[in-house]
């Protein structure tokens, strides 16, 4: 077992899978910071551009990074990387929702990049923890799931039952996924097994062009595609950086146990309209609430189903997060921070034109 967070032995060292992502990042940068080796698996560990940012933040902390390389669908391939560790975060997984084929971008990377992680965590005698970066998508699947839930509030008791390979495939990958892990904790008993479930991740990138959804969704929202309004899609929201900190919390609180909901917010799109109109009122942001019908109307045009539409619009969206402000000792940001920060992030690198009131 991990000693506890006040009293960590940072000469072993600790695992990050997806180092080059945009949780990851802010993972790497806190273990680089409390002066541990990061060991550090990469498809191609000579890509000098896009390891500058890990190699930055290496560069002005105690700690260290080290490459090997290795894929999410090559058996084995994380057997070096993993030897000496006694912590494994497993962060990689795609985050996408414009596939042509779900089962081989989707399903298969997720399943069986977890079950290989985690067939090298059983070969690997130093691991004693794993922290598996899942979903609130393995917990819901549409939001007229949330109305389903005990009280109408998603809690890490809930298991997204309503996504297949043909709908909603992103959320199945996520809940299979997480699914195969608990199988797999369970049938051994030399490391636990620690879930974290976030919610829509935002907040700024440790690399300013990472590639998430969560960054195309701001860029649509200020981009005056949604100007005659937002659809009533209600959602959470969580700050990378508070993601960041829940899986290192996760790693070394021998307390840790089980999955942990991470939603600081329970809003719409509207509302993240609103929490950046005070900052950025030059951007054609929405300012009201469509209808219902019009999306309804519109949905197949705009490449959203019917059953989407009805299944998701006009929803709220409620999770309970008391579990990570207990076990992990987690303090969220404001959805108004989270939201400026990221913004602010998106300007300066040129990804949303600087309109400067």
């Amino acid at each position: 077992m991990p000693e506890n967070d006040n009293n960590n032995d940072n000469n072993k060292p600790v695992l990050v899978t997806g180092a080059t992502g945009y949780v990851a990042g802010w993972i790497v940068k806190k273990l680089l910071e409390e002066g541990y080796t990061v060991h550090a698996p990469v498809r191609d560990p000579d890509n000098a551009d896009k390891l500058k940012h890990l190699n930055d933040m290496a560069a002005n902390a105690p700690g260290s990074i080290r490459y090997f390389k290795a894929d999410l669908l090559d058996p084995g391939s994380y057997d070096e990387a993993m030897a000496g560790c006694e912590i494994v975060l497993h962060t990689a997984s795609p985050f996408t929702t414009k596939v042509d084929d779900a089962q081989k971008e989707l399903i298969d990377p997720a399943l069986m990049g977890t079950q290989n992680v985690l067939d090298a965590a059983n070969r690997c005698e130093s691991v004693t923890r794993v922290v598996l970066t899942s979903s609130c998508a393995a917990i819901y699947g549409d939001n007229v799931d949330v109305t389903q839930a005990p009280g109408g509030i998603l809690t890490e008791d809930v298991w997204n039952t309503t996504s297949s390979v043909d709908y909603n495939p992103y959320y199945y990958s996520k809940t299979v996924a997480e699914k195969k892990a608990w199988d797999m904790a369970e049938a051994q008993n030399r490391w636990t097994l620690v879930v974290i479930n976030p919610s829509l991740v935002i907040g700024p990138g440790t690399n300013p062009h990472a590639t998430s959804e969560s960054f195309d969704i701001i860029k649509t929202l200020v981009s005056g595609e949604m100007k005659m309004g937002a659809p009533l899609v209600g959602m959470g929201t969580v700050d990378v950086r508070d993601v960041a900190e829940a899986h290192y919390q996760a790693a070394f609180k021998p307390q840790a146990s089980g999955r942990h909901i991470l939603s600081s917010s329970n809003t719409t799109l509207l509302e993240i309209s609103k929490v950046l109109q005070d900052k950025y009122s030059q951007y054609p942001l929405p300012k009201r609430q469509l209808p219902k019908w019009l999306p309804w109307m519109l949905g197949p045009l705009t490449g959203f189903s019917r059953k989407f539409i009805s299944r998701n619009f006009g929803y709220r969206w409620q999770a309970d997060n008391s579990k990570a402000k207990r076990e992990l000792g987690l303090k969220f940001r404001p959805l108004k921070q989270s939201m400026e920060d990221m913004m602010a992030q998106l300007i300066e690198s040129g990804q949303v034109k600087n309109r400067a009131a």
